[in-house]
């Protein structure tokens, strides 16, 4: 056999595998920094989770009355310890706008160095949780524009990575814009 018939099918066969082994890596690549982000959402959600009793305890110190609307919440709030929570954290992220809504009805609370210095670090807390799910929801973006790409879609459906939903969540310390009409008429 003349080794001339060999070497462009053997050459192919080799790009091809590269090609497979190089496609099939960068699908590994996005999984890990996909996980790797998650779990920078998780570590910033515990910090929050933590965070929260100490505001709970300022905030009930100024409001000694309502005493029951506080157990509540920090009942509610408590239960932050399951990984796959992402409802509970949207119920938590209201109930925890709520309670800052409430401490806007005390001066001398939204005047004070502690409750300061905690809505502060809530903040940041919120700025980390926002900018750990950009990060998940960019890598999400090139994973599943890998899955969608032709011809990475064939070792997609080989090797089964099947495209994965964007995260979404909300921050308690977002306020939404009201609508504002210029037309002088309110829209409904």
């Amino acid at each position: 056999m003349n080794p001339a018939f060999i070497i462009p099918p053997l050459f192919a066969c080799l790009v091809l595998s590269a090609w497979s082994i190089g496609t099939y890596n960068r699908f590994i690549k996005y999984i890990n920094r996909i996980e790797e982000a998650l779990n920078g959402i998780d570590v910033a959600l515990k910090r929050r989770a933590n965070l929260i009793p100490s505001l709970i305890k300022v905030i009930k110190g100024y409001a000694a009355h309502e005493d029951k609307i506080f157990s509540e919440k920090t009942q509610q709030l408590g239960m932050v310890s399951d990984p796959a929570r992402l409802n509970e954290e949207q119920k938590i992220t209201r109930d925890l706008g709520g309670l800052l809504a409430l401490a806007e009805a005390y001066p001398d609370l939204k005047a004070s160095a502690n409750f300061l210095e905690l809505q502060n670090s809530l903040n940041n807390i919120e700025k980390d949780i926002q900018q750990a799910r950009n990060r998940y929801n960019s890598y999400i973006s090139r994973y599943n524009t890998l899955v969608d790409s032709f011809p990475a879609t064939i070792i997609a459906g080989w090797f089964h990575f099947d495209k994965k939903p964007y995260l979404s969540i909300e921050l308690a310390t977002q306020r939404e814009m009201p609508d504002v009409s210029f037309s002088g008429k309110e829209k409904k």
